[in-house]
């Protein structure tokens, strides 16, 4: 039966150390029934991505992690709008058309997975963000909250047009901006021990203090956050949607 040919889905990225999605998407694979497996490509570089694709013709579906996400644009033949606004691509969807032609079309669950997991916490109050970093998922991030309504500024190490830096942060930015979003890879396992150089004394309950990272569970960003009485959350739900999202991006026909 046509249909039983087992597909093959993976990640690119480089290093693929704390990689969710292969063993999330194998599970399901086996606890749903489907014939198809997920494997991790790490790429040391993004040439490597079209050896990858002649290399496994049942390929259907990729998702793309750091450093990726934006140099993987010019591999495509078509990106959705919102990946467009944004940037950065995290699934490219394989549509294989009669002999061996391929469409790669890219798309961003990033959006989608930030966007519903901040929704419910939001409130008037909380209309100004500041974003932590200026990488692919910080774009997502920027472009979510626009989205939803929410004025967020980009916070950087260097400064940059539109993008300010961590010294720019004074009382008074503190104050008007209630979300913070931590972008960057600091505080992930194992470095555990460090966080984003922010004026964390001046959070209140206010605040919510969004981390996309999800290990640890509780980052030092998120602790610090909450010992000053901010309402803090990690990536973990964000994950799970988008994980959700990209499936459905593979599947819809």
């Amino acid at each position: 039966m046509a249909d039983r040919i087992e597909r093959t889905y993976g990640l690119i990225g480089f290093p693929l150390t704390h990689s969710f999605s292969q063993a999330y998407f194998n599970r399901k694979f086996e606890a749903e029934g489907i014939p198809a497996h997920y494997i991790n490509y790490e790429l040391p570089d993004i040439g490597d991505l079209m050896e990858v694709i002649s290399e496994y013709p049942t390929l259907s579906g990729l998702n793309v992690t750091i450093p990726y996400k934006e140099q993987v644009i010019p591999y495509l033949n078509e990106i959705d709008e919102d990946a467009r606004k944004i940037g950065a691509v995290n699934v490219i969807k394989f549509i294989r058309k009669k002999g061996n032609d391929i469409k790669l079309k890219g798309y961003n669950s990033d959006i989608i997975g930030f966007s519903d997991s901040i929704r419910p916490l939001l409130n008037p109050e909380r209309n100004k963000a500041l974003i932590l970093g200026t990488g692919g998922a910080a774009k997502a991030v920027r472009q979510g909250l626009i989205n939803l309504g929410v004025e967020p500024v980009m916070v950087s190490r260097t400064p940059n047009e539109g993008v300010i830096t961590y010294a720019d942060i004074t009382p008074e930015v503190m104050d008007a901006h209630k979300i913070i979003v931590n972008t960057t890879p600091l505080g992930m396992y194992p470095h555990v021990d460090e966080c984003p150089d922010i004026p964390y004394g001046l959070l209140t309950s206010s605040h919510l203090c969004y981390d996309l990272l999800y290990n640890p569970d509780v980052t030092l960003f998120m602790k610090k956050s909450s010992d000053m009485g901010a309402e803090t959350k990690n990536g973990l739900e964000m994950l799970l949607l988008q994980a959700f999202v990209s499936w459905q991006i593979w599947e819809e026909a």
